[in-house]
């Protein structure tokens, strides 16, 4: 199963720069930790700004590119269904449209 990034790491960097945290890294995907202003520790970068940062800068590029290919692919598969008349192909495009549209949800953290 492939697995898209929700952020991207330039746009957690530009937050980080502007509110003086220090030395991010990703712990592994989706949790982005750095030293806040003052801070001797490295704290998890909270939530409520990474929903912000998304909200302020949108998709991704990742998310962007498999966005496409699902339409692509369902066009294909609506060419192809109506050439060979067999569902199949749209059955595959569902398949596909389904796991995308899972991936694209942004997890809870």
């Amino acid at each position: 199963m492939f697995m898209i990034n929700h952020y991207s790491l330039e746009w957690i960097e530009a937050w980080c720069v502007e509110n003086g945290w220090t030395d991010l890294f990703v712990e592994r995907r989706g949790n982005y930790w750095a030293f806040p202003p003052g801070g001797v520790m490295p704290e998890p970068i909270p939530v409520s700004v990474l929903r912000m940062i998304k909200a302020e800068n949108g998709l991704t590029n990742q998310e962007i590119g498999w966005s496409m290919t699902a339409v692509a692919i369902t066009i294909l598969s609506v060419i192809y269904t109506i050439m060979f008349k067999c569902p199949m192909p749209l059955v595959f495009a569902f398949a596909f449209n389904a796991m995308t549209v899972a991936q694209l949800e942004v997890e809870e953290a």
